[in-house]
């Protein structure tokens, strides 16, 4: 299956996570693959997966949404692109989850109609799940599952800091 997470609200990646630690109790191959985090970052869901053994591959710069260097950011998107596509087409894992995904889309880094087909063949053989807001239209007409995350309220606007466990 194709499974996208998207909208405005806190929980996508949450939600993939979820899905990723099932499919690991149930015996299955999962993998992860971020497209901003930059590789050196460790954040709770990284030192989980190395506990458990689930590879993990951060592909970006970090945060970039004001880059100083966008066709930096593009090239490894477009990496990131390759290293998810040799994953998935390997057969070595039963789910990948993109994280993040649907910006490197939005942002026009990599070639819609192309992702597309390529996911969508290869969503028969390996689920797939992608993350992130603003999941372009023609993303959402192909997905088989879909779930939008809504904000209802989130307690960095009540000037609460990320903590620890729970943003990161």
């Amino acid at each position: 299956m194709l499974i996208v997470y998207t909208g405005n609200g806190k929980g996508k990646t949450t939600a993939a996570l979820g899905l990723m630690l099932r499919a690991w109790g149930h015996g299955l191959a999962p993998c992860v693959i971020q497209f901003l985090k930059d590789e050196q970052g460790r954040w709770g869901e990284t030192l989980a997966a190395e506990r458990l053994d689930i590879p993990w591959y951060a592909t970006g710069a970090g945060y970039t949404f004001t880059t100083e260097n966008l066709e930096h950011d593009r090239e490894l998107a477009q990496r990131g692109w390759q290293r998810a596509q040799e994953l998935i087409a390997s057969g070595a894992y039963d789910l990948v989850i993109l994280d993040e995904f649907t910006y490197v889309l939005a942002f026009g880094w990599l070639a819609l109609p192309e992702v597309l087909a390529w996911l969508v063949e290869h969503a028969t053989r390996t689920d797939i799940v992608i993350t992130g807001r603003s999941a372009p239209a023609e993303l959402v007409a192909a997905a088989d599952l879909v779930t939008e995350m809504q904000e209802v309220r989130h307690p960095y606007y009540s000037g609460v800091e990320a903590r620890k466990g729970i943003e990161f």
